[in-house]
């Protein structure tokens, strides 16, 4: 059996003897139709379940008030914290926000933003998936007059609006951290695809351990995906070492609670043998024991900042303007896990 076709605006017309022209002003407030007819109007839409076409308003009126958001994983909570900031500065501008999860797939991603496109949303807010190494699909959404803003995982092979921490900072403060701790063989896990925060961190780290004279260990430098088995495994390889590590820096909070989960299961102790440092500032880390020194991302404030910033492209319009990159300052959060003294 067929389903039920969708009531539009003739239906609504149809049964009040009225144009659709007349029921759609209706339906958008405006001041030209009487209290009586929008009255009746809306009670009619209600009874015949009607619900308005938002790709076709969008058409007629070149807006439809609707912002794509995509990000690697709506689960983790850096990203759903981003987006809860987004929606605090869109939703008082009456712009409602889509959220499209790429799972760090390329292709997913393309098809996301393809399918945002079609929608025509108003702009897209994305943090790229660790694979993305190819951005015409962010370029043909530019191309098309759609504003693009990108977030922490960010590249500069297109010229966008971004906002992003300092994790060359983020990482530097860690590690300086860690050798005012007395911690003198530093490992780090990072990842093999080096998407511009990983570069960062990954730096910040080395230049850290140049600026106190001390030895860059090729072996201590570990790369995974750096999620919590990606942490087990990798710590699993370092313990092989004829002399271990004393401490180290995971370039993800998840990589870190993996390595704490393996010291913890060979009795290793925290900080005392291997202190511990992460960085994100997910939820857990203040639960963990010991607890896990990080780097808070202000994921909320970055939220926040996007929005501002995509707001500020569609005020512009067609002016051409230069894209704006905004650096937050991270903050180093220091708890047990990395106090050795």
């Amino acid at each position: 059996m067929a389903g039920k076709s969708k009531t539009t605006i003739h239906d609504i017309a149809l049964k009040l003897n009225i144009t659709a022209s007349t029921v759609s002003r209706a339906l958008n407030n405006n001041p030209r139709i009487s209290k009586a007819t929008r009255k009746a109007v809306l009670k009619v839409a209600k009874d015949l379940n009607y619900q308005p076409n938002n790709i076709a308003a969008a058409l007629r009126n070149g807006k439809s008030h609707i912002i794509g958001v995509v990000v690697p994983t709506a689960n983790r909570a850096f990203f759903s914290s981003v987006v809860r900031g987004i929606e605090e500065i869109a939703n008082k501008l009456n712009y409602k926000v889509i959220i499209c999860q790429s799972y760090e797939n390329y292709d997913k991603e393309v098809q996301t933003i393809d399918a945002l496109l079609s929608a025509r949303v108003d702009g897209i807010i994305a943090s790229i998936s660790k694979n993305t190494l190819d951005f015409e699909h962010f370029k043909k959404a530019q191309d098309r007059g759609t504003p693009v803003v990108l977030f922490d995982r960010t590249t500069d092979e297109i010229e966008t609006g971004q906002v992003m921490i300092d994790d060359y900072l983020g990482a530097y403060k860690v590690t300086e951290h860690l050798i005012e701790q007395g911690c003198k063989r530093i490992a780090h896990f990072t990842n093999p695809i080096k998407i511009n925060i990983y570069k960062d961190r990954l730096r910040g780290y080395l230049d850290a351990l140049r600026d106190n004279n001390l030895e860059i260990i090729d072996e201590l430098i570990v790369e995974s995906n750096m999620q919590l088995e990606d942490g087990r495994e990798s710590m699993e390889k370092l313990l092989k070492l004829d002399e271990w590590p004393d401490a180290v820096f995971s370039a993800s909070d998840y990589g870190a609670m993996g390595a704490m989960q393996v010291l913890k299961e060979k009795h290793i102790k925290i900080p005392e043998q291997v202190a511990l440092a992460g960085f994100s500032n997910e939820p857990f880390t203040s639960f963990t024991d010991p607890t896990l020194t990080t780097v808070d991302q202000l994921s909320i404030t970055m939220g926040k900042v996007c929005a501002e910033l995509f707001f500020k492209q569609i005020k512009a319009g067609n002016k051409k303007e230069l894209p704006q990159k905004t650096v937050l300052k991270p903050e180093l959060i220091i708890r047990q896990s990395s106090l050795k003294k």
